[in-house]
């Protein structure tokens, strides 16, 4: 097991790649396809450092502790009476308390982009952190996650992205962003849908024109889940100068990407690889897993660092649900 891989549970990769070994290399590339084409939801397979202690050698002079009681005169009696005076300052203590929009969380905007590149407009959704609207100065992170297919730009809410986001920043332990959730219309390839040519070309400047976003590629990250893994590595890589940072939960690759990705790779320059993070059930299908395998074999060949997980589970949104706040709590860790 590399330094860029932790398995769960103990089966290992060589062991799924043992399993899966015995497949030709041209039913790879069939798998593959089908692994891009098919990714929607089968209904039948539900089922500090710790430091040197700091040790101050204080050494008091017995005197020196009696000094302080034995001289205090009477004449200082009355100053406890000052004490009440002194209350008051505690009243400074609620302006560091949080604002009450910190209680009543982030909010969604609704729209739609009309691009000559779709038939239909692009649906997007739009999670606002808590206090967007009472801190007009604050600028943030954004995060693009995308659906899988079968589905629409409401699925990552209703596996509680939003309130998983909520949860965190009011924990503090991430910092508040922005999550964009456009919808895809279309499952063709890459070169057949538009998609994601809109995404970034289109949807991306408008975001960063009305919302209060850091439009730096190290405060923007894209994921997705199944088919929308598959646009987020295709987006993440062929666009390395958008994204700082590539989810893709339950990968299945796209086909016309596979002979691709290599050249993708060597196209970033060293110092700006994006971050990367892949995790899949166990259970998931096949060719999926077959197709996620390749891709994390490819990185780990050409010593690309990124985290991957085997995780319980099979391609359904309870898995993915299941893993939101892993999810959300790694895209904003640099942030």
């Amino acid at each position: 097991m590399t330094a860029n891989q932790r398995i769960f549970p103990s089966q290992t990769v060589p062991t799924l790649a043992r399993k899966y070994s015995g497949l030709s290399w041209a039913c790879l590339l069939v798998l593959l396809c089908l692994a891009a084409c098919t990714a929607a939801v089968d209904p039948a397979e539900m089922a500090a450092p710790a430091g040197a202690a700091f040790t101050a050698t204080l050494t008091v002079a017995p005197t020196e502790t009696a000094a302080p009681t034995a001289t205090i005169p009477p004449t200082l009696t009355p100053t406890p009476s000052a004490t009440p005076t002194a209350t008051p300052t505690a009243t400074a203590t609620p302006t560091i308390t949080p604002l009450p929009c910190w209680r009543r969380g982030g909010r969604f905007d609704q729209s739609s982009l009309r691009s000559d590149y779709l038939k239909l407009p692009m649906e997007y959704s739009v999670y606002l952190p808590p206090c967007y609207d009472e801190l007009p100065a604050r600028r943030y992170p954004v995060l693009y996650l995308i659906h899988g297919m079968n589905y629409n730009n409401d699925q990552w809410d209703r596996l509680g992205a939003d309130e998983t986001a909520d949860a965190l920043v009011a924990a503090g332990e991430v910092e508040p962003f922005i999550i964009i959730m456009p919808r895809d219309r279309n499952w063709g390839l890459p070169e057949e849908d538009m998609f994601g040519q809109v995404l970034v070309d289109e949807l991306l400047p408008l975001i960063d024109q009305n919302y209060r976003t850091l439009p730096e590629r190290s405060y923007r990250a894209i994921g997705g889940l199944s088919r929308g893994a598959g646009w987020a590595v295709h987006l993440g890589l062929s666009r390395w100068d958008l994204f700082g940072a590539i989810g893709g939960h339950s990968l299945p690759v796209f086909w016309s990407d596979t002979n691709k990705i290599r050249g993708w790779l060597d196209a970033i320059p060293d110092g700006s690889m994006p971050r990367i993070y892949l995790d899949i059930g166990a259970k998931d299908r096949q060719t999926i897993m077959f197709s996620a395998l390749w891709f994390e074999n490819l990185l780990t060949e050409r010593g690309v660092p990124h985290e991957w997980y085997l995780f319980p589970g099979y391609h359904e949104e309870a898995y993915w649900q299941a893993h939101v706040d892993e999810y959300l709590t790694w895209y904003a860790q640099d942030w």
